[in-house]
């Protein structure tokens, strides 16, 4: 979505708030936000990043903007984290404006210095987020659940792999065990990916927080490793060798059969309104997701 396309009632109450008139917005490519995603530059020069959704775009994304109030407005400072600068709700478009952060997405396929470069300083944003700054619910069952909801799905599991097929029950069973084998204190951004990295001169800044949880420090890696294999990255044993912490076998079993069955089962749902490219990208993931679970099931 561009500028232009976001309500004027809306562009009004952010021009006011921001005290002054948006002289240029540049739209953000990447990520699967329907609503704005644009740096704006002010009269004065000054920047910003400005976020914004209505109801009528999709239903759930206003949900996850309010959600991403109540998360970054808590935020300590001194967190590789954008600062938010300003929030409003009108009830039906939600809007949220950060501190312009002057960076980069990851360079994709990435590259092996980059990739331990940022695992490390997210290992290290783990360790600051622990144990979690701000109150907020562990990890939900419900985030994940896609074996289970396929096997309550005949017609829908009948167009999954033979592996899968044939191993369904087991892999629900797996599954039901991964948020007491993710359950932990730390503070968890829940959807890292390369499209919610910056890359700046200092570090790497994370930014969309609208999926946090608490959970065991090594989650968040698990969860990004098939994104990161999908994207030229190293393999999920090489990532998980060089993690700081060591996950107990089980425990990532479970946790990794639970992120290939999100991935599979979500592949298989028409797209979400607003966000064509959703099923594609998740049908992307869910072959190097489905990979590692076999090698580790099958180890």
């Amino acid at each position: 979505m561009s500028w232009g396309e976001v309500p004027q009632h809306v562009r009004a109450r952010i021009e006011r708030a921001l005290g002054e008139p948006v002289v240029t917005a540049v739209s953000q490519a990447g990520g699967f936000s329907p609503g704005l995603a644009v740096r704006v530059g002010l009269g004065s020069g000054r920047r910003v990043f400005v976020k914004a959704v209505g109801s009528g775009v999709n239903s759930v994304a206003p949900r996850l903007c309010r959600r991403e109030i109540a998360v970054a407005g808590r935020l300590p400072e001194g967190l590789p984290v954008p600062r938010l600068l300003w929030s409003d709700d009108d009830g039906d478009w939600v809007t949220l404006v950060f501190e312009d952060v002057e960076g980069r997405t990851p360079p994709l396929p990435w590259r092996a210095d980059t990739w331990w470069r940022v695992q490390e300083e997210l290992a290290d944003l783990a360790d600051a987020l622990t144990p979690s700054p701000i109150d907020v619910e562990p990890l939900a069952d419900k985030m994940f659940s896609g074996w289970r909801s396929l096997a309550a799905e005949p017609a829908l599991a009948d167009r999954i792999d033979d592996w899968s097929k044939a191993n369904l029950d087991r892999l629900a069973e797996w599954e039901s065990r991964w948020t007491a084998a993710a359950a932990g204190n730390t503070l968890l951004h829940g959807d890292l990916r390369a499209d919610n990295l910056t890359l700046t001169d200092a570090g790497v800044v994370v930014v969309d927080w609208p999926h946090a949880a608490l959970g065991a420090p090594w989650v968040d890696l698990a969860l990004m490793v098939p994104s990161v294999v999908a994207q030229g990255g190293p393999s999920p044993a090489e990532i998980m060798a060089r993690a700081r912490w060591t996950p107990e076998p089980e425990a990532l079993d479970a946790v990794v059969a639970a992120v290939a069955g999100y991935f599979v089962h979500a592949a298989l749902l028409p797209p979400p309104p607003g966000i064509p490219r959703l099923r594609e990208f998740q049908r992307v993931k869910a072959a190097p997701a489905l990979a590692w679970l076999r090698e580790r099931l099958q180890a």
